[in-house]
């Protein structure tokens, strides 16, 4: 496996590999999640690229940048593990250079969700994916379900630029008691852990009054609330029952929906979801 940091090194490598690419981008600190979609391309590619870059476009000011976890040693034990042939790890003044002014934004799909409790967040996700994209020049690339927003609206970037790529979700990847992998649960202390199972617990109550056949959006949300509400350690920021284009809050369930949520685990935000019909 080789690894680069500058994009002249990136294009020189990226020419010497073969046939069709397949890009993970990542932030590091990566987890069995990440690792799946590496061995899916693996699986799917002729040549397998992973990218490591914690964006600070993506943060707001008061968001966890600083500390965000990192390791880079590992990342690049488990991707080659994976089969992973070329590794990118740019730095921030190589990302947005001196006087770096130009942004790329999807509207609409960006306004509700994450994009109201992160104000500025998909610009910056929408930014370093293109510059990703323009980069490495993959046939196809990997995003987890974990993060269905930002996979919905990179699928339509994809979409209304032309981008010659396949967009391939792959599933959410969850440990044994059901909490969704995430780099951010290492910020968990052990009671946070333990209480952290309330994400998965709420949606599968509104998951499994979905299947006895309850179609009501206000229910499902308020279910949703219900069983966050429960858990002492947990504080809300947002339940949505959405379709799942275009992601409007919907009153009356009739295709395929979006279950999603975003909680406060003491001073750790994790989000999560299920896809409903």
């Amino acid at each position: 496996m080789q690894m680069v940091s500058t994009l002249a090194d990136l294009r020189a490598a990226r020419l010497a590999l073969p046939g069709t690419a397949g890009l993970i981008p990542t932030m590091g600190y990566l987890h069995e999640g990440h690792i799946s979609l590496a061995r899916r391309a693996r699986a799917e590619c002729d040549s397998v690229i992973a990218s490591i870059f914690v964006n600070p476009a993506q943060f707001a000011p008061n968001e966890d940048l600083a500390k965000y976890p990192r390791n880079l040693e590992r990342d690049l034990q488990l991707l080659e593990s994976a089969g992973v042939d070329l590794v990118w790890t740019p730095t921030p003044e190589g990302m947005y250079p001196p006087g770096f002014s130009t942004w790329v934004e999807v509207e609409g799909l960006t306004r509700p969700l994450e994009g109201a409790a992160r104000p500025g967040h998909f610009r910056g996700v929408t930014t370093v994916v293109t510059k990703l994209f323009s980069a490495v020049q993959p046939e196809r690339a990997y995003f987890g379900q974990k993060d269905a927003q930002q996979a919905a609206v990179i699928r339509k970037m994809v979409r209304d630029l032309d981008f010659p790529i396949e967009i391939i979700v792959g599933p959410t990847v969850r440990e044994a008691d059901g909490l969704a992998m995430s780099s951010r649960n290492a910020y968990l202390n052990a009671e946070e852990r333990k209480a952290a199972t309330v994400l998965f617990n709420a949606l599968s109550a509104a998951q499994q009054a979905y299947q006895h056949g309850e179609r009501d959006g206000d229910v499902l949300r308020g279910i949703l609330r219900h069983v966050i509400d429960l858990q002492p350690l947990a504080r809300m920021q947002y339940v949505s029952a959405a379709d799942y284009d275009t992601l409007e809050e919907l009153q009356t369930l009739t295709g395929k929906t979006l279950l999603s949520m975003a909680v406060f685990i003491g001073q750790t935000r994790l989000i999560d979801n299920f896809v409903l019909g």
